[in-house]
């Protein structure tokens, strides 16, 4: 039976996920370097583009438990305000969703209080996935970068 047919016999479900997104880009192990820097605009500057590895837990204090990794890229994309373009994968590494991912593709203009980029895609348990994230940022330094993001996901999959 092809997955596809496998999929149109199971039921459609929504999850709610909720997890907090680590941004470190200060200290000797950042989670996210800047990989191109056009110059001008300092951190914030149009065209500055970032890699991440981040830890994705369940609570905002770093040494709560980690349950995924939010993998790679995000950039600054507009001239006008502060907005970021991320395309990023969030796999899961603990609990039900081991092994699964979603994939991120949108804006975010991270200085409103609450941003929403789509779902577009994912793997495993997340296969056929379509839905959105809400982001709220729990904490921010202005100086280095450093930030913590709370993570509402809405996600519906088979």
């Amino acid at each position: 039976m092809s997955d596809i047919l496998a999929m149109n016999l199971r039921s459609q479900k929504t999850s709610h996920l909720h997890f907090y997104f680590h941004d470190i880009q200060s200290g000797k192990n950042p989670s996210a370097i800047k990989i191109i820097s056009p110059g001008g605009g300092g951190i914030y500057g149009f065209g500055n583009t970032f890699m991440c590895d981040d830890a994705l837990t369940i609570g905002p204090n770093a040494s709560t438990e980690v349950v995924g990794r939010a993998q790679g890229i995000y950039a600054m994309a507009s001239q006008s305000e502060s907005a970021l373009l991320m395309t990023m994968s969030f796999e899961f590494t603990q609990g039900k969703y081991n092994g699964s991912s979603i994939s991120i593709l949108g804006r975010n203009p991270f200085m409103r209080d609450v941003r929403e980029m789509p779902i577009v895609g994912g793997t495993a348990l997340f296969r056929f996935a379509r839905g959105y994230a809400l982001a709220h940022t729990f904490w921010f330094d202005a100086n280095t970068g450093d930030a913590i993001v709370e993570y509402n996901v809405f996600v519906q999959h088979y």
